[in-house]
């Protein structure tokens, strides 16, 4: 290699940049001027390269897959370490579910507890409701020919959805709780207060007529009261929040929004009648007085 000086490397650095524009400004017009010459040898260059280049691709996916593996593997660890605690965390809430399910048997049996007859129901796909008075409304593909009857409880897989307000031979409409016509008892569970939860059209029904000495709390669950026999006691609703101070609404349980299925349970009214009390008279309805014909009145001994 022959020696250079270093002025004269200094030199030649300084004209690489420029020897390289004008190169490139003499490509670009020759390919202007020989178009046909310049796409041959533009192609015979990318035969030259495309092995290259897919070895080039090859090795970059090769990376990207091991690095993916690599956090796939760490995100593995901590969801199965996550996982584990959490079924730990399941087992003990299993266990004292088990342990107290016998002991509701066993008290059951000691007071030898009558249960309550378990409802009929049937199950059928919900579809759009086009027509009607309610403004949030669904409709059942199932009707009296199902066994269906007016004032039957809907429940989604969460919790209550609503009533059978109008009932066809092959389809029923069930009016949500959250319609503006809905008007349900409920009782809130934590504060152990009863209410009235009022639809308003919104995605969040109202409370109304709560005491003020036992105002709902924050979360606490909402479910049918249960007051003269509106509803079966104990369905599950959903839970209070405030939008706004001194304005406690329900987020429900179910997804109102998005219902697919429905059960219709037919929770049939109490037969029972109350015993009368010891000493208990029985309401008559008064007598009404007999009419009589009219009579002229007449002194003694003139009458005849």
């Amino acid at each position: 290699m022959l020696p250079v000086s270093i002025q004269v490397r200094q030199a030649l650095a300084k004209l690489v940049l420029p020897a390289l524009l004008l190169l490139s400004v003499g490509i670009m017009i020759g390919g202007q001027v020989e178009k046909p010459v310049a796409d041959r040898a533009r192609m015979y260059v990318a035969d030259i390269l495309a092995p290259l280049w897919n070895l080039l691709a090859h090795g970059q996916n090769a990376v990207f897959g091991v690095v993916g593996g690599l956090r796939e593997a760490r995100h593995l660890g901590e969801e199965n370490s996550r996982l584990e605690a959490e079924n730990a965390n399941l087992r003990r809430w299993y266990e004292v579910a088990i342990s107290l399910a016998r002991e509701n048997d066993a008290l059951k049996t000691e007071l030898h507890w009558v249960p309550e007859p378990t409802p009929a129901f049937v199950t059928g796909r919900v579809v759009a409701d086009s027509g009607g008075i309610y403004a949030r409304a669904v409709l059942l593909v199932a009707g009296t020919q199902s066994g269906v009857q007016t004032g039957n409880i809907a429940l989604a897989a969460d919790g209550l959805a609503g009533r059978v307000t109008e009932v066809g031979t092959h389809a029923a409409r069930i009016l949500l709780i959250t319609d503006i016509a809905s008007r349900l008892p409920v009782l809130l569970e934590s504060s152990h207060a009863s209410a009235i939860m009022a639809g308003d059209n919104s995605a969040t029904p109202h409370l109304l007529y709560y005491p003020q000495d036992a105002r709902p709390i924050e979360g606490e669950r909402v479910v049918t009261g249960g007051q003269a026999g509106a509803l079966p006691a104990g369905i599950p609703i959903g839970r209070v929040h405030y939008l706004h101070a001194g304005q406690p609404v329900v987020q429900p349980f179910a997804a109102l929004d998005h219902l697919t299925m429905l059960r219709v349970f037919d929770f049939k009214p109490s037969e029972i009648e109350p015993p009368e009390a010891p000493g208990h008279v029985p309401l008559t309805r008064p007598r009404r007085p007999l009419a009589l014909p009219f009579r002229t009145l007449l002194p003694p001994g003139q009458e005849g």
